[in-house]
């Protein structure tokens, strides 16, 4: 077991230090920052000695080393935009997308469970029919066009909600903002949220119907339906259970994805979170807000990807006894 769990801890590193590696790589071809932060008026004497300053014309891979080695400190390097610790500026905005990953998550969770549930037990019918042709949309439809018909509907046409902003916040604590606490909050936070959740509620969806109506054909279904135990008993007291074990485990690294595709979401609804932050900093060169993005989702999809694998290891004894941990 201890073997299992150093052997996932070290492939979780790896797996980091290759993300940070590509990462590095890829900014080198996206521009100069130095561009964007000299005026029109710059010498190359300006642009060397500022070139020295931030460290650019040292070696690729020292230049890396230099950044792991302060990220191991949790020094991600200062903006080359704003003049501040990338990580500051991370954390101001990390609250936006954290806001609406966790908004998003609930809705797909509890609406794709809850209609797989019924598209499961009711197999057939005018309402299933709907369910499972409307849910298509959230599969074929590209996130960015999805927001802009729900922006031209219920803002354009019917100015029910806003079409961007993240409304009013109020703080909570040293760092944390919210817009759960008010009412423009609220209402900024509906469309993004169903934008950005609408494709994960429909994968959970389609699973939970899937996982649901492989179980309700199993031979212990069949014998508590001898016993005469109501449909409704045998429906949610044991068919539910043993869907939901897979489904919540997929659920688990859809989190990551969310957070991750918010990029898209964020832009479209100008949504002050890391992902339009991340685009601004394309924009800008500014490669250690770029880098230090990349990092923390990457350190989210292992870290997730970690609990589960301990999670499995807890599960299955094969496990915990050596075998199976190839």
């Amino acid at each position: 077991m201890i073997s299992y769990i150093v052997k996932r801890a070290l492939q979780s590193v790896l797996v980091l230090l290759a993300v940070g590696f590509v990462a590095f790589g890829m900014f080198r071809f996206i521009g100069d920052p130095i561009d964007n932060m000299l005026g029109q008026e710059r010498t190359d004497a300006d642009i060397e000695r500022l070139r020295e300053i931030l460290g650019l014309n040292d070696p690729f891979l020292v230049q890396y080393w230099n950044f792991l080695k302060g990220a191991l400190q949790g020094d991600m390097g200062v903006s080359f935009r704003q003049g501040r610790p990338a990580l500051d500026i991370i954390l101001d905005r990390l609250p936006a997308t954290l806001e609406l990953a966790m908004v998003s998550a609930t809705f797909a969770m509890v609406v794709g469970i809850f209609l797989g549930i019924y598209t499961a037990i009711n197999r057939k019918g005018p309402i299933t029919n709907f369910i499972l042709t409307t849910s298509l949309i959230g599969v074929s439809l590209p996130t960015f066009l999805i927001g802009i018909l729900l922006i031209y509907l219920f803002a354009v046409e019917l100015k029910w909600l806003p079409s961007f902003g993240r409304g009013d916040v109020v703080p909570v604590g040293d760092w944390w903002t919210t817009g759960l606490l008010t009412a423009s909050g609220l209402k900024s936070l509906i469309l993004p949220a169903i934008t950005l959740g609408l494709y994960q509620m429909t994968l959970i969806m389609r699973l939970v119907r899937s996982e649901m109506s492989e179980v309700l054909r199993q031979d212990y279904i069949r014998f508590a339906r001898a016993r005469g135990l109501k449909e409704r008993a045998i429906n949610f007291r044991h068919a539910v259970k043993n869907t939901l074990i897979p489904v919540i485990t997929v659920a688990g690294l859809q989190i990551g994805s969310i957070i991750a595709f918010s990029i898209i979401t964020e832009t479209v609804f100008q949504w002050p979170g890391v992902g339009l932050l991340f685009i601004d900093s394309v924009q800008f060169v500014d490669i250690p807000v770029m880098a230090s993005y990349l990092m923390m989702i990457s350190v989210m999809f292992v870290g997730i990807n970690f609990i589960v694998d301990m999670a499995y290891l807890a599960i299955d004894p094969r496990l915990r006894g050596g075998k199976g941990g190839n």
